[in-house]
This record gives structure tokens, sequence and C-alpha cells, in this order.
């Protein structure tokens, strides 16, 4: 079985794959000082409650967005699974396709993974929009291959902001609100962080497509896609397992 980790600011995603099926799944907080210990007594002991053996493991690869996090899952993958890790980003790992930006050793982890999975299923010209710590839109062309994207703070840090940088107003949750006029503090920030993130992403996916100049396909994934989904209405599909199926894809381009 394939062990596929995607190390996010916020949280890790941890799958395990039997063939093309995901048979379980943890997340965990991400922590850049969690040692290969710790995460070897997290994740065994989760394995070993969803009935799967720690030695059913023959192969692992992580996309991570927090370098300092590679060492100790390394670690944990040689030590405690007896297998190497692949790591996209390093030279020895193949992506299969063509980075098409100004500086390609910038292009993070994810946004690369993202497009890999999203072109296999839905094919392309394609745009990801990825609801994380940050929301962000990438774009492969007709043949699979990165063309670049657009960077936004995501919900879920802006709502922080919200919080930490003023003295009166609370955390929220975020959901529709009844009316766009909030009658008072609570539903009028959740009317701002709400219907605000509708117009950001209905007005860069539109300038998107009239500057790529093609029918594009749009697939969304992350927690808060389901949120948007219906009063934006320009996703074609969401996945909400795109980065794992992502990372499965990969692993197949590199095995022998």
């Amino acid at each position: 079985m394939l062990l596929a980790i995607d190390v996010g600011n916020t949280n890790s995603k941890f799958a395990l794959f039997s063939g093309d099926a995901i048979v379980a799944q943890w997340r965990l907080r991400t922590e850049a000082k969690r040692t290969a210990d710790e995460y070897a007594a997290w994740v065994t002991q989760l394995m070993r409650l969803s009935e799967f053996e720690p030695s059913s493991v023959s192969g692992a690869i992580l996309a991570s967005v927090v370098p300092a996090v590679n060492v100790h899952i390394r670690r944990l993958c040689e030590t405690y699974f007896k297998t190497r890790l692949l790591v996209v980003g390093e030279p020895d790992c193949h992506l299969g396709i063509k980075v098409l930006i100004d500086r390609p050793q910038e292009a993070g982890a994810d946004r690369l993974v993202g497009v890999i999975a999203g072109y296999k299923k839905h094919g392309g010209p394609l745009v990801t929009v990825d609801f994380g710590s940050a929301t962000t839109f990438d774009i492969a062309d007709r043949d699979g291959n990165f063309v670049g994207g657009v960077l936004a703070p995501g919900v879920e840090l802006t709502i922080e902001s919200f919080y930490l940088m003023t003295a009166r107003l609370p955390r929220i949750r975020v959901e529709k609100p009844a009316t766009v006029i909030g009658r008072a503090t609570v539903p009028a920030m959740q009317s701002g962080i709400f219907w605000g993130y509708v117009g950001l992403i209905e007005s860069l996916l539109r300038r998107i497509r009239a500057e790529y100049g093609e029918p594009m396909k749009v697939v969304a994934t992350g927690g808060l896609a389901a949120v948007f989904k219906e009063e934006i209405g320009l996703f074609d599909a969401i996945e909400p397992d795109l980065m794992s199926l992502g990372l499965l894809e990969i692993w197949r381009r590199n095995r022998p």
C-alpha cells in the first residue's frame, strides 16, 4: 500500500491507498518541530485502529509546503515503514509535466500536485481552486503543463486576521448569512467574508478565462469548496481528495 502525505501550512493529511482506492485517511495539525517518533506513535496507532499493519506500507510520497517538516517525515518512513520517501520538488521526483513559469523552482509542491490530479481526471485547459491557508487558482494547459496562477489569502486566514487585529470582533464560522445586510456584528462579518469571497472567486475565474482565451474547466478542492459551490456556480467538479489523488499519480509516474 502507498502512504501519501500532504503537509499544508495548517494541517497535514495522511492517506493510505490500496490500488486506486483511499482506504483510510487521517489529519494532523502541522507543527514544524514534531519528531519522527511522534508521527510514528500517532499514525501507526491509527493504522492499527483501522485494521492496517504498518508493515503493509510499501511506498511513501510527500508534498510539503513546510520544508522543516520534511526531514522528520523522511525519518518516519525510513525507520518505521522501512520504505524510501519520494518528495515532490526534489530532483529525483519526476512530475511528467513542464513547469512553464518564470521561476519554476518557486512553484509550490501543492500547486503542482493539484494541477496534475485535476488534469488526470478532467483534462485541460483547467483551473484548480484550492481552499486552503491560501486560496489558490492554478492553471494547466491543454497538455497538462503548469502555466501559472493566482494566490489570494485563505478564508480562514482572513477570519483569523479579523479576530487578531481588532479589539472587539469575535471569531466566526464561514457560512452563508440570511441577508447581505447584517443587522448585528456577527451576521455583518459573515456577509463580508462569504459574499466577499464569492465576488473574489467569481471575478478571478472570469478574468482568468478571458485572459487565457480558451474554454477552461474549473475543479475545486479543500474543505470550504462545498460551502461556496451553490452561490458561485462556476465549478465543474469538486474533488475533496484532489491532493491525495495527485500524489498517487506522481508516485506511479516514478515507479521503476
